[in-house]
């Protein structure tokens, strides 16, 4: 009966957690306009918010296979697979991996409940000791996220993010094309700093009232169709939204959830230290060329508007900036705890060392949000940043990473990466090409259908395993694998942002599909040549 009651409470509250998602969104979308197109696209999206909460055991017929997948296939792997070298802590890892990414990929569980397994079954069953296990979850890294986000709270708290996108879509230009790289350009730098669900969110609304601003002034000078789904400018801004918010992601190491497992994942594994700034180096120079690339091939390639100029594009941007008013003390101070916070991270490494002996990346985090906690505000009674914004936290992310960090700790104590080193030796022959291009499509595929996040916590251990026995810079495969898990563009659920612009009924499953095919092949090709020659400029040799 307790545990019956347990069970309940915890699909409450993922079902409460992705509600008040869902809900944010539509009262988002609801905001943007006031016309019956926006209308209609906030009844789809209502219908499809307003889920009745799950009752326990009423799964999907994916959840219930996922269900009993996993611990079979656990228990069928430690009592039928003894292969010739693995111990039995090997074999037992191996089992526990397969339950887990069954639970990940079908979410027989909540994605972060199934990442506490470790605690659980790693002690049980002889893996590592509880101590051990538990450490994982208290990562310096885990907690670089968790102050770089308090940070972008803040930011939402006082709306200075939407004050920076809306100053730079106007700053660029007013036709339709320059208000889509306007748009690009804003959620991409954003999603660098904040969360690119968040971003996205933000953004959509804007985008939202900015078509329907742009289909109005185009109604009397053409008889296209202007409905959702149907409207070349619409489908191009939503698209280019999501896009560039995951994009802009990979741009600094606390964008994306798949950088910071990523560094972590190196650390815990070699005692290795990937910089705010040398991840920068290597992120930034991305985001500056995709951005563009992705732009023209929107504008000109898949979606092209015969309009080239918008008398009066700008008037809804002004207009939402004229609303915003003056720039408030507390956007100020938050601009410029952030500026310092960013500008610490990027000089780190060169200069702060030799002053602040010990200081990381995590400490100058911890600073910022601890800034804010302390500089009270002056319109409000509080201060400027308060434990009810911090609540908003993404524990189930921070519990997803400690997960993950478990892993790969069990994956080296159990000696299962060296098994996994010698069996990967009769590939050793393979170009060096071709084997990046292999780990790069299947984990682009894999992300295609499930979270980029668990799919990245799941392949980083097992990248760096095999790399060893071919002979190969662990640490550059591992950036391989970290980009086939971000550029995946195809279906909303290989990221968070392509299922916020899809849920706005501006793009269609085809559409999406078929524009996302071409990009994931040009990313392929794009991360295998950059794999090839820019990783090992910034990450090579660091293992030496």
């Amino acid at each position: 009966m307790y545990f019956y009651s347990f069970w309940e409470q915890l699909w409450r509250w993922d079902h409460k957690w992705k509600q008040d998602i869902k809900k944010t969104a539509s009262f988002l979308f609801a905001k943007a306009s006031s016309s019956a197109t926006a209308s209609k696209v906030v009844d789809v999206s209502e219908q499809k918010f307003e889920d009745k909460p799950p009752q326990p055991g009423n799964y999907s017929i994916v959840q219930r296979i996922g269900l009993l997948l996993g611990p079979l296939l656990y228990l069928s792997i430690i009592l039928l697979v003894h292969p010739e070298g693995m111990s039995n802590e090997a074999v037992q890892m191996l089992g526990l991996i397969c339950w887990i990414a069954t639970w990940w990929v079908t979410e027989a569980l909540p994605i972060p409940v199934t990442s506490l397994l470790p605690l659980l079954l790693f002690p049980i069953t002889g893996v590592m000791e509880m101590g051990e296990v538990s450490s994982s979850y208290g990562d310096p890294l885990i907690f670089l996220f968790a102050g770089s986000f308090m940070i972008a709270l803040t930011m939402e708290k006082w709306n200075l993010h939407k004050r920076i996108a809306l100053a730079i879509i106007a700053f660029i230009g007013s036709s339709p094309n320059m208000i889509i790289l306007g748009f690009m350009v804003a959620t991409g730098f954003l999603s660098m700093w904040i969360s690119n669900t968040a971003t996205t969110m933000m953004m959509v609304p804007i985008s939202l009232a900015v078509t329907k601003h742009v289909a109005d002034l185009l109604k009397d000078t053409t008889n296209a169709d202007f409905s959702p789904g149907d409207f070349p400018f619409g489908t191009a801004i939503m698209l280019g939204t999501a896009y560039s918010a995951t994009i802009g992601g990979f741009g600094t190491l606390i964008g994306a959830p798949a950088n910071t497992i990523l560094a972590a994942t190196v650390d815990r594994l070699y005692g290795i230290d990937i910089s705010f700034a040398r991840w920068m180096l290597f992120g930034i120079p991305m985001v500056v060329v995709l951005i563009p690339v992705m732009w023209i091939y929107l504008v000109k390639v898949a979606y092209p508007m015969e309009i080239k100029h918008l008398p009066g594009g700008r008037k809804i941007i002004k207009k939402e900036l004229k609303e915003l008013g003056k720039m408030s003390y507390e956007e100020k101070v938050v601009l410029t705890i952030f500026s310092i916070t960013a500008l610490a991270w990027i000089t780190r490494s060169l200069v702060l060392e030799n002053f602040i002996p010990g200081i990381n990346d995590t400490i100058i985090a911890l600073f910022g949000a601890f800034a804010l906690f302390l500089i009270p505000s002056k319109n409000r009674k509080d201060s400027i940043l308060d434990w009810n914004t911090v609540l908003k936290l993404p524990w189930g992310i921070l519990w997803l990473f400690g997960g993950g960090l478990a892993l790969a700790a069990g994956i080296v104590s159990s000696g299962l990466d060296k098994w996994i080193g010698h069996q990967l030796v009769n590939f050793s022959e393979i170009p060096f090409f071709i084997m990046v291009g292999l780990i790069i499509a299947v984990i682009t595929l894999l992300t295609e259908f499930t979270s980029n996040t668990a799919t990245s916590t799941m392949v980083y251990p097992i990248v760096a395993a095999g790399a060893a026995a071919l002979g190969t810079d662990p640490i550059i495969l591992m950036v391989a694998a970290c980009m086939g898990a971000t550029f995946a563009f195809m279906f909303p659920v290989a990221a968070p942002p392509n299922a916020i612009v899809f849920a706005t009924g501006y793009i269609k499953m085809s559409q999406m599909a078929k524009t996302g095919i071409w990009l994931n092949l040009c990313s392929i090709v794009f991360s295998v040549i950059i794999v090839y020659f820019f990783v090992p400029l910034i990450f090579g040799g660091l293992l030496n």
